[in-house]
């Protein structure tokens, strides 16, 4: 990211579909074209892995760090490999244009998926080939997925450390019996994700080769209730009951009296050194093959955490506690070189984040929607105080749409200061124009804008709301949205500001 481009900022699940989410089908390969006509140089998206309904389908909450979401899968491709039949997807009655029914899609995609690995079992030998390759390549995280999602489903969908002690503890013997006994499912698992992989991989190539690179994301901890913990339990702080003894968050600040407790596990550093950051390596090589870069969610966690004891219900009874930072660094761009890092800094960001930050040379991150408050003139986020080396957004995934924070989220001092920045009058109907237009020239690299914004959507149209648990990552666009008009009118704006690919 040295070098002027801009791109939009779209999660797969927000794509049209006529199968109620976003997935890797025709639709993205559409979108891929409409930013490649719209002169963009970026496509960033959400985690791609496994979502439950229990977390309200958050990206950042995930079964697996290393698996990707089986409702990213579509259907018309499993119909080109003649592993579903068109009259499959006769689906009644319609799904809803602008949100996601969750409950809904897992239910007919797993339906479906069942299908296909049904017509899998007399596949052509090209296609065994290939999952057998599959599951070579990905051996390292792929079986314990694969065992960990069938033994959660099997035990009632208990959380691991509520399985037979055995089977908790990972005893060889007794989780190589299990397996065996539900070896079909176990088979299942792997198959869907050999698919997701297979259908994700084309996509992505079909976007480089148009010019378009893939930003994707990292949460910084995993949850609790995942494939990584069980299967590397000794890499977190756990009691004999293998329950989490310490728990990430953030302490209180002027947002937050209380500061907020997430409730991830936290990582054992020691034994991460020791093991010479081996999980880290394999997880950031991996997001490699998804990716071409990656935005760190909380990256300031890479310096030190926020550690507070399981037992507390807020974050105020933490600690700060320090990680082996440039060791990890060191280490991981000798065994891990391919992936190119966006470093998560908003916040309250201490000297050593970007004093890290600059040494490893990662760009941080602007946001637009920050920069108006009362301290504008020395205020980072107003662009004549933007640097090249960022990554410039109008807003993210958790903030509200342009139009949506002018219209709801500001006061009139706000706004004042916003008018004397522009020069002139705005409305809600012209204030995703003019954030637009101040990204564009701003001397920052890189811009990406969420597409809501490049469409003028008001809060309506928003992602998530931090801190809610339920009604986030629902929106969709509409298809007749992504069109040349506006593909046009972006590739105008992109090469009048020089950002052009």
């Amino acid at each position: 990211m040295n070098r002027r481009g801009s791109g939009i900022l779209l999660h797969i699940s927000s794509l049209p579909s006529p199968f109620g989410i976003g997935d890797c089908g025709p639709v993205a390969y559409r979108f891929a074209d409409f930013l490649q006509d719209g002169g963009q140089s970026y496509w960033q998206i959400l985690p791609l892995t496994p979502t439950t309904g229990i977390s309200g389908h958050s990206p950042y909450s995930s079964l697996s760090s290393f698996a990707g979401n089986p409702l990213f899968i579509s259907p018309q491709l499993l119909c080109e490999q003649g592993l579903l039949q068109e009259s499959d997807l006769e689906v009644e009655p319609a799904f809803p244009e602008h949100h996601v029914d969750f409950s809904r899609v897992t239910s007919l995609k797993s339906q479906w998926l069942h299908k296909a690995y049904s017509a899998f079992q007399s596949a052509g030998e090209q296609l065994h080939a290939e999952f057998k390759k599959f599951r070579k390549e990905h051996r390292d995280w792929l079986d314990d997925y694969a065992m960990f999602v069938t033994f959660k489903d099997h035990f009632g969908d208990k959380a691991w450390s509520d399985w037979p002690a055995e089977i908790r503890d990972r005893e060889p013997d007794a989780v190589t019996d299990l397996a065996s006994q539900l070896s079909e499912t176990v088979q299942f698992h792997r198959f869907v994700q050999f698919i997701f992989y297979r259908q994700w991989t084309d996509l992505k190539e079909y976007c480089n080769d148009g010019g378009i690179r893939i930003v994707g994301d990292i949460p910084y901890y995993v949850s609790y209730d995942s494939a990584d913990v069980w299967t590397n339990q000794e890499l977190f702080k756990l009691d004999s009951r293998k329950k989490p003894t310490y728990v990430g968050g953030v302490p209180p600040d002027y947002f937050s009296e209380t500061g907020q407790r997430w409730g991830n596990p936290v990582y054992r550093w020691d034994i991460m050194r020791r093991r010479n950051y081996e999980w880290w390596i394999s997880r950031l090589n991996q997001n490699a093959v998804l990716y071409d870069t990656v935005r760190i969610d909380h990256f300031r966690g890479f310096i030190a955490y926020w550690e507070i004891p399981a037992a507390e219900e807020t974050a105020v009874n933490g600690e700060w506690m320090t990680v082996p930072t440039d060791d990890f660094f060191t280490t991981i761009q000798k065994y891990a070189p391919a992936l190119d890092v966006i470093a998560e800094d908003l916040g309250v960001i201490t000297p050593e984040v970007r004093e890290t930050i600059r040494k490893y040379d990662f760009p941080g991150m602007r946001i637009l929607q920050f920069a108006f408050d009362d301290e504008l003139p020395v205020n980072p986020y107003a662009p004549h105080n933007h640097i090249q080396h960022c990554v410039l957004y109008t807003g993210t995934h958790d903030n509200n749409t342009v139009r949506g924070w002018y219209e709801n989220d500001i006061d009139a001092a706000t706004r004042e200061r916003l008018r004397r920045y522009l020069g002139h009058h705005t409305d809600a109907n012209q204030i995703h124009n003019d954030f637009i237009r101040m990204g564009m020239r701003s001397v920052a690299n890189t811009v990406i804008i969420p597409l809501q914004d490049i469409l003028g959507l008001g809060g309506d149209a928003r992602m998530n709301i931090p801190g809610t648990a339920q009604g986030n990552w629902e929106w969709r666009v509409s298809q007749d949205a992504i069109n040349p008009e506006v593909s046009g009118h972006l590739r105008k704006l992109t090469e009048f500001f020089g950002r052009k690919k």
